[in-house]
């Protein structure tokens, strides 16, 4: 399946890799023009999410930090990989990959300790079989700002949090000086990955959507905690113990550090669940004192088990503390404390950080299904690449005037493709493994009487519509009409026998 999946998604325009013509670079891959969609709408969902509906804030800032931003943040020091470095050939591997493939973890050992067991476990180089010779890497990717002797050092930022605390005056005033709040940023980030060795699960430059919610820890209740006080939480801990229970009784119980903890991450599990993804599929994994960020007291990882990768991260969540806040009030001399109701502190941070990347994988593929001989995307009509597409029945002239002009109108309402290129069922198929949702043919009927033809993706029926089109396929698409009320029952004899014929030719 993988396999297949793999090619469909490089022949449909999803993924492929980058600077192809060249060989290609590890850790970097093109979205094509359905993949660029699919994101797109993947981003837009999550900002209605925690803009519109939480009320957050947004910031849009570079993507180039300056040398003593990420030394106060504890990047320079802290943000490295143990790498093994071959004596022979050269070849250079994550050492906690390697390590965990022998059953140990090394991740957050330090270097004299990690070295002592790679030695005790005879670890040696996967490609040659030569000595590894053990150092720590920063992942970050260094360059210069500015030309000649005035140049600075600076780096391409490894997250997008950085300049929300840099601008937490700011924000703050914005915020008319009301904790909690909290504000989002969708963009780049970038690693300079030791082996990325996992398509698209383990990239150089990515996509991240963070969020940082600012706080009184002495009040850490959110103010609509009792909305999701309900929800349930599979929670895989870090003494290895697997627990659900409830957002209120895993912060009643200490399982989570505070309330905004258990709110964060039922929020994040609800967005995961309107992507579609399976909840059987999903957990939260607490990540060990060795495995947490230099910055963070406690972090989670929403998981999403993958059919290729296995358990894969989609998200952190992270409890900050007042780490960065105080960190760049050190360094700055600038005061980034808050006073509220006589009280001066420091604001702390809870972070739900989001890989885009990932989760657009795991969408994918728990919306690629198979039904004998049909491959398909069965992709949520407001994640798809196209909504709707509209095809005339065959290239005639007739046919494709009237075809155009319906199209011209439903765009101004949903996001269209258009397409007569080939037989009817090859246009099904190509629609089909883009996840398109409903698909409109015009006919001969259609000239008659303007009545058309709409036909569901995941069941292949098809309905006659004779009443007017625009809202009709607004309530299939929102899911507030059911396809068998949209119009009546359809069944053309010319379109299954195109259908049949073209089903697997290659297109």
């Amino acid at each position: 399946m993988q396999a297949e999946l793999a090619e469909m998604l490089r022949r449909r325009g999803f993924l492929w890799p980058s600077f192809e013509i060249y060989g290609g670079v590890g850790g970097f891959y093109d979205l094509g023009p359905m993949g660029s969609l699919l994101r797109d709408n993947l981003i837009t969902k999550w900002k209605k999410w925690y803009i519109q509906q939480e009320g957050y804030l947004q910031l849009e800032t570079p993507t180039i930090l300056p040398f003593e931003l990420l030394r106060a943040s504890g990047h320079v020091e802290h943000f490295t990989d143990l790498m093994g470095e071959c004596r022979s050939c050269g070849g250079a591997f994550k050492m906690s990959e390697l390590m965990k493939e022998r059953g140990v973890e090394i991740e957050g050992l330090p270097l004299e300790e990690a070295r002592k067991l790679v030695s005790e476990k005879g670890v040696r180089c996967p490609d040659c079989g030569g000595e590894l010779n053990l150092s720590d890497f920063n992942i970050m990717f260094s360059t210069s700002i500015g030309p000649g002797s005035s140049k600075r050092a600076g780096f391409l930022r490894p997250e997008t949090a950085q300049q929300i605390f840099i601008a937490f005056r700011r924000l703050f005033r914005h915020a008319r000086g009301k904790l909690p709040f909290g504000v989002v940023t969708v963009g780049k980030g970038y690693r300079n990955e030791i082996s990325p060795r996992q398509g698209v699960i383990r990239l150089r430059e990515f996509t991240m959507a963070e969020a940082e919610v600012f706080f009184d820890p002495q009040s850490p209740r959110p103010p609509d905690f009792q909305k999701i006080e309900g929800e349930r939480l599979r929670l895989f801990r870090a003494n290895g113990e697997t627990v659900e229970l409830t957002a209120g009784e895993a912060a009643g119980r200490g399982l989570v550090c505070n309330e905004m903890m258990a709110y964060q991450l039922s929020l994040a599990k609800r967005f995961l669940l309107s992507l579609g993804t399976k909840e059987e599929c999903m957990r939260f994994r607490e990540q060990k004192p060795a495995e947490r960020a230099h910055y963070s007291s406690e972090t989670w990882d929403l998981e999403i088990l993958t059919q290729q990768f296995g358990w894969v991260e989609v998200a952190g969540i992270a409890y900050r503390t007042d780490y960065d806040l105080s960190r760049h009030s050190l360094f700055s001399g600038v005061d980034l404390s808050v006073t509220v109701n006589g009280r001066r502190f420091f604001p702390h941070v809870l972070e739900p950080s989001f890989g885009i990347d990932r989760i657009l994988y795991c969408v994918i593929e728990q919306a690629y299904t198979c039904e004998g001989k049909r491959r398909f995307l069965k992709l949520r009509a407001d994640l798809a690449p196209f909504q709707l597409g509209v095809f005339p029945l065959m290239p005639k002239e007739e046919l494709s005037q009237k075809a155009h002009q319906i199209y011209q109108t439903l765009k101004r309402h949903f996001s269209v493709i258009y397409d007569e290129s080939g037989s009817i069922g090859r246009r099904y198929l190509r629609a089909d493994e883009i996840g398109v949702p409903y698909c409109v043919t015009i006919d001969y009927q259609t000239l008659q009487d303007g009545s058309v033809t709409v036909r569901d993706r995941d069941t292949t029926r098809q309905v006659r519509v004779k009443r007017e089109l625009v809202p009709v396929l607004s309530g299939l698409l929102s899911g507030e009409l059911k396809f068998e009320e949209a119009g009546s029952p359809f069944s053309s004899k010319e379109e299954e026998e195109e259908g049949e014929k073209s089903e697997h030719e290659d297109s």
